[in-house]
């Protein structure tokens, strides 16, 4: 079965246009968003854990959209510390149900992206519109080595949350301060950096395995 092509757009967002990218299967039966690393250090929609995390969710057979945060590529306005690009991720998540009907949906997210979808997931819970289930990779949270602070809400217990050993970038002991009041297990991945250098199939693999049960 051919595959529909990668779809590139640009929606309206609450600071101007939100490029992004769409990885759409044959047949959907979901639609997963995710959210890339920091803006302000090199993080864009096409960052290889994004990446993957996209084609997971495609094969898995969500409509996979990851949009660029603000400042990033076609998307407009400045960086705002995860408060816009909330906001943003928000407003693609409104197009994409709009646009694919009812659908439950997958917030995923590497880095300061998971920051963003704890926080979207949040609004969504309060909203009484929850997401099906969330994916971490990487999770900012607590102080990073560069004195940046990361306050990143509790997430459902069912959330996959997955963290590399080596670490610099987030240590994992930031996650697992974060984790423990929350009785929420993280997977570790022995050995991995921040980027998963040389793992990245093990994240598929993981997440490829939790949507079998």
């Amino acid at each position: 079965m051919t595959r529909p092509p990668v779809e590139r757009i640009e929606i309206p967002g609450p600071a101007g246009a939100i490029e992004v990218t769409i990885d759409a299967p044959a047949e959907a039966r979901g639609i997963a968003l995710v959210g890339h690393p920091h803006p302000l250090f090199g993080g864009t929609k096409d960052n290889k854990v994004v990446f993957t995390l996209a084609r997971t969710f495609r094969d898995l057979h969500y409509v996979a959209l990851r949009p660029n945060f603000r400042g990033v590529g076609a998307t407009e306005g400045e960086h705002d510390e995860g408060e816009g690009e909330t906001d943003d991720m928000h407003a693609v998540l409104d197009y994409a149900r709009a646009r694919w009907g009812g659908l439950p949906f997958v917030l995923a997210g590497f880095s300061f992206g998971s920051n963003v979808q704890a926080r979207l997931a949040q609004r969504m819970r309060e909203a009484g519109a929850p997401a099906q289930r969330l994916v971490l990779v990487g999770t900012a949270a607590g102080t990073v080595p560069d004195m940046r602070h990361y306050d990143t809400p509790p997430v459902p217990a069912d959330t996959i949350v997955i963290h590399g050993e080596a670490d610099k970038t987030v240590p994992l002991a930031n996650v697992l301060d974060w984790a423990r009041p929350q009785q929420l297990p993280v997977i570790v991945v022995p050995g991995a950096d921040h980027f998963f250098h040389s793992r990245l199939h093990l994240i598929r693999d993981i997440i490829v395995r939790a949507w079998r049960h």
